[in-house]
């Protein structure tokens, strides 16, 4: 059985292509895609029918400020953060269970007795970092089990790449392919009428790219013969699904009104940017800057704002040329926490430096 991709919805992808994902559709599905009483389902989104038809109603998850361990509130952001892409993305949310509710609870009382992702040092690289948490959250939270992680692709003495993980499925027993990446863009339109681009603090990274790569490369990787004689070596049946894990938070420039990007859900994580002399003639008392890992979810602390801090970490912005990430705090005298209300990038007057 072929790799079948779950399509993101307007894609622009070559039909011939879209053909030969419907032909990989399992037979079973297509049979309760008849079956559904939604006449709008596509062959593209059956292979998913089976499994949503099994699925308990998600229920409601916790405000993550209830959670006061960082990486316990990391891992919940995961669970629930919305996806930069709008159809075929991998929803943890759907298969939250009262249960795994009440394991994070625990684990947010005593990381220690948790996995280890929770209580050790978090990896320099935000990267390596949420692909810790996404272990953590496949495999100790959800159930699911990990057959490879990170598998290298390699064919002729030449690395193709990658399969950052391959998973089974408890609820359908299949073989998944899933591709992750944690991504930040700041929405930059150059001229009137041009339309905007969404760009990393880093300007080589794109928004329109980044997806390009994940829905035409990276999620298609699965379906090269080197991986499959790769996944055959290791006694792992090929990937039925490749999903896309691709969570993250879009910065509206705070000078000016901008669209949201097409295919992007409405319920995306948002912020604003504004470059650093905007951002010195505005109150920003309340600011603290964000190090990785901490750029995950909503931050919250115990102590005040310090002032100073936030004017050097201003000055640096300037003076070393990098975006810095920032969040507004507010005071909840209930939980007597200082917890995020906003989030600013803050860039030098040179970014994105393109032209």
């Amino acid at each position: 059985m072929q790799c079948c991709f779950i399509w993101p919805a307007g894609f622009g992808a070559d039909p011939q292509h879209l053909q030969t994902l419907a032909n990989a559709i399992p037979a079973s599905a297509l049979a309760l895609k008849k079956q559904s009483p939604n006449p709008q389902v596509s062959p593209q989104s059956a292979g998913c029918y089976a499994e949503r038809m099994i699925l308990e109603s998600p229920c409601a998850l916790p405000e993550l400020s209830s959670y006061r361990t960082t990486s316990v509130r990391h891992l919940a952001w995961l669970c629930q953060a919305s996806q930069l892409l709008t159809q075929g993305s991998f929803e943890p949310a759907a298969y939250i269970t009262p249960a795994m509710l009440e394991t994070l609870a625990c684990w947010d009382q005593n990381p220690t007795a948790g996995p280890q992702a929770l209580s050790a040092l978090p990896h320099y690289r935000l990267g390596v970092y949420v692909e810790s948490l996404y272990a953590c959250l496949l495999g100790d939270l959800l159930g699911w089990q990990i057959l490879a992680r990170n598998l290298p692709i390699r064919s002729g003495g030449t690395t193709l790449g990658e399969l950052d993980f391959v998973v089974r499925n408890p609820n359908t027993g299949e073989v998944e392919h899933h591709e992750i990446a944690i991504k930040f863009y700041l929405g930059y339109q150059s001229s009137l009428g041009i339309p905007a681009l969404w760009y990393g603090p880093n300007p080589r990274d794109r928004l329109d790219l980044k997806t390009h790569k994940i829905v035409h490369k990276q999620s298609l990787r699965c379906q090269l013969p080197a991986a499959r004689a790769t996944l055959s070596a290791l006694g792992i049946a090929h990937p039925v699904y490749t999903r896309v894990f691709m969570p993250g938070y879009l910065f509206y420039p705070a000078a000016s009104p901008l669209h949201p990007p097409s295919r992007v859900a409405a319920s995306h994580a948002r912020g604003r940017w504004m470059y650093w002399q905007q951002a010195a003639s505005v109150n920003s008392t309340r600011w603290v800057r964000l190090k990785k890992p901490h750029w995950l979810g909503p931050w919250q602390q115990t102590q005040a704002p310090n002032l100073d801090a936030a004017r050097q970490n201003l000055d640096e912005i300037r003076s070393q040329g990098i975006p810095g990430l920032f969040a507004a705090l507010t005071f909840n005298p209930a939980s007597q926490i200082w917890q995020e209300t906003d989030r600013i990038f803050v860039v030098p007057e040179s970014w994105p430096g393109l032209f």
